[in-house]
């Protein structure tokens, strides 16, 4: 993989050229030491893959971030040496099309091969993805559900994620009769984080969703850790480990579209936003053909057009709106 890097501090420089020793399959071709030098490089080289510093003199990687999105849009990987203290622009970030965050690795303790690991899974991930590398699906078979509440709303989203549930949430009322469960891309760690910044944009009730616990009317459940989350028998939520070869990224949004398609036996609207890839894309299909409203963002509004592409290709949407559409057409379909 053709890897840049975007950092204005010659030491993380190195730390990272270290830690891509490690994978030899991987060549750094440029190194830019602010966000504006990055934009220009990616327009004259766009390699597969930018390390993304926040924190940098002259545009910051929050605004490079956007630009590169805009202009010349590749797999963007956020590199910070503090992700938790720079969680708002993480979100940011995130929500103009940036896939993941990893901290700077700290190669200084001993145990480099160690302190590597994380970002070259990321890495790893990241380059499966952009080969749309996702495995089939098992089709699923209907079964009854027990779970109380009748109504849900299955939102799945990606790169670009953050912003776009933020603003599909601003548009749900106090008091809207369907549970709303969602399902983004996004490392365990900074799970607990995102729930709070979306309840904070949005207005809306968001926390993570707890395993054992069924949909709740008057909140947005967002999937909280790196396992896969998918509806029981019994309509609750459960977390699990397996498939353990089942999607790139944890948790899949596929697995649990599938298993709402599957099991929930009230009303549901499955919604699919811009995402990077295929993931989410077969289980919308499995939601609309056991006949539930299923919804597909536009490429207009959509900051990657991977995932709604991959449903709109599938005939998995029976409707393809803009963003600033979707939750209006929710509260109209629940009223």
């Amino acid at each position: 993989m053709k890897i840049a890097i975007v950092n204005d501090i010659p030491l993380a420089v190195e730390t990272l050229r270290r830690a891509l020793a490690f994978a030899p399959q991987h060549e750094v071709i440029w190194v830019a030491g602010d966000g504006a030098e990055a934009v220009r490089r990616c327009a004259a080289q766009t390699p597969d893959l930018v390390l993304m510093d926040l924190l940098m003199p002259v545009m910051d990687g929050v605004e490079a971030t956007r630009r590169i999105m805009a202009q010349t849009p590749c797999a963007i990987l956020l590199v910070t040496g503090d992700s938790e203290q720079n969680m708002r622009r993480v979100f940011e970030a995130m929500g103009h099309g940036a896939l993941d965050v990893v901290n700077t690795p700290a190669l200084g303790t001993g145990r480099t091969a160690e302190a590597a690991a994380p970002l070259l899974r990321k890495i790893q991930n990241i380059g499966w993805l952009i080969e749309c590398g996702e495995k089939e699906a098992s089709p699923a078979v209907p079964t009854r559900s027990t779970v109380a509440v009748q109504r849900l709303v299955a939102i799945g989203a990606s790169a670009g994620g953050p912003a776009a549930l933020a603003e599909l949430l601003r548009g749900i009322p106090a008091g809207f009769p369907a549970a709303i469960v969602l399902v983004q891309h996004v490392d365990q760690v900074f799970a607990a984080g995102m729930a709070d910044w979306l309840a904070r944009e949005s207005g809306v009730p968001v926390r993570l969703a707890r395993d054992g616990e069924p949909p709740q009317l008057g909140a947005a459940l967002l999937a909280g850790t790196n396992q896969h989350i998918r509806l029981l028998k019994n309509g609750h939520l459960a977390y699990t480990a397996e498939p353990s070869g089942y999607s790139i990224y944890r948790p899949s949004i596929d697995l649990f579209f599938e298993s709402v398609a599957k099991r929930w036996n009230g009303e549901a609207v499955g919604v699919l936003l811009t995402g990077m890839g295929r993931d989410g894309a077969k289980g919308l299909r499995q939601m609309r053909e056991r006949g539930f409203l299923t919804i597909a963002q536009d490429q207009r509004s959509s900051a990657v057009y991977g995932m709604p592409k991959a449903a709109a290709a599938l005939g998995a949407a029976a409707e393809i709106r803009p963003l600033r559409e979707i939750a209006p057409r929710l509260r109209e379909f629940f009223a």
